[in-house]
């Protein structure tokens, strides 16, 4: 068996039951099940939600996106070997530590497959939450050009890259385009204030203005949380994005939750501790793989300059990468997983096939 073999790519042609169109995202796919379905599940398995609640099983991939654009490697893979499983058992294992320490619950009601989670229908937050506690990236970049306000938030003088900023910085970003909400562009990804949620709670999709101060708490008790486990596996939590939605449980009450993913290779950065305390940055994360390919094209702008996306979109379909440096990524996720986890990550043999075994005999959701 091949390596192409053992990576899920393409993650929308499942046969499992549903009466909407499969929505595909970058890494993700999402099954909305019938409703029939749904209300059969939450009686037979007794998820804590209302009777009528949408459900969907969301079918991660092993597919890799950077500067916007999914990437693939050659002889034929379309993706990197164990990277779905490893995302998936980073966040259940964040997840299953944010209930144990009284945080709030996640949109993940069963976990049938390491590729596979049930989820609930939740009402999201139109807010990037990023939360950071080094100074890097895009921050970095601006802050070597002058600036010194960052969504709001004054940052002092004399900052050198890569150092531990004064305090933990909450820098949100809009989720999508939004339309029509004073003083913020309606262009993706734009960075906002705290004023700008508070001006306008509704068009951010809070229920009150009381939740701004407690979707704050959740992301920095959330990432205290992470950043203390992985302090304890000398790795260091440099910066995350966290999305937040509502949702009912079985008694009516409504409640904010984590969503999406949280604490992974994909959504943070992760420093290994001990070459940052010798001035080296190591990367855990796919910081790693965007370098990688900042460094392997001759023209680094392309990835960086967003006018450019056409020239990015091609540069991305027609170069396949070199399968050792899809390994090298692989290695990466895998072993982030298994430090965090304590647990092996085993590639598949054939996770499709797996799949739908276990939905067809124990969920019975494949026609």
């Amino acid at each position: 068996m091949s390596l192409a073999d053992q990576v899920l790519a393409v993650n929308d042609d499942l046969p499992i039951r549903t009466d909407k169109p499969v929505h595909s995202g970058k890494v993700r796919s999402v099954y909305w099940l019938t409703e029939a379905d749904s209300r059969r599940l939450i009686k037979e398995k007794g998820y804590n939600v209302q009777p009528d609640a949408p459900l969907a099983i969301m079918v991660i991939s092993d597919r890799i996106s950077a500067f916007d654009c999914i990437w693939h490697g050659e002889e034929g893979m379309k993706g990197v070997p164990g990277k779905g499983a490893a995302l998936n058992a980073i966040s259940n294992h964040w997840f299953k530590l944010f209930r144990e320490n009284g945080l709030a619950d996640s949109h993940i009601l069963d976990i049938p497959h390491p590729f596979v989670w049930i989820v609930q229908k939740a009402k999201p937050i139109k807010i990037e939450a990023i939360c950071r506690q080094y100074i890097t990236g895009s921050m970095w970049r601006a802050y070597a050009n002058g600036e010194r306000e960052f969504c709001g938030i004054n940052v002092p003088e004399g900052l050198e890259k890569d150092q531990k900023l004064p305090e933990l910085l909450i820098t949100p970003s809009t989720k999508g385009i939004l339309e029509g909400i004073p003083d913020v562009p309606a262009v993706d990804d734009v960075n906002i204030s705290r004023k700008n949620i508070e001006d306008n709670y509704a068009a951010f999709n809070f229920s009150s203005v009381d939740d701004i101060a407690r979707y704050e708490t959740l992301l920095k008790d959330g990432f205290g949380v992470i950043s203390n486990a992985l302090a304890k596996l000398d790795q260091i939590f440099v910066d995350t994005k966290f999305e937040f939605g509502y949702v009912t449980d079985a008694q009516g009450n409504d409640k904010l939750i984590y969503m999406d993913e949280v604490g992974t290779p994909d959504s943070s950065r992760i420093w290994e501790g001990a070459a940052y305390r010798e001035g080296k940055i190591v990367e855990n994360s796919k910081e790693d793989f965007r370098q990688l390919l900042l460094n392997h094209f001759p023209d680094p702008d392309i990835l960086l300059n967003k006018d450019r996306m056409d020239e990015r979109s091609a540069l991305a379909r027609d170069n396949a990468l070199p399968q050792e440096v899809l390994m090298q990524v692989s290695k990466v996720y895998t072993s982030i997983a298994e430090k965090i986890t304590g647990k092996k990550i085993t590639l598949s043999e054939n996770p499709k096939a797996e799949i739908i075994n276990i939905l067809r005999d124990e969920y019975d959701l494949i026609d």
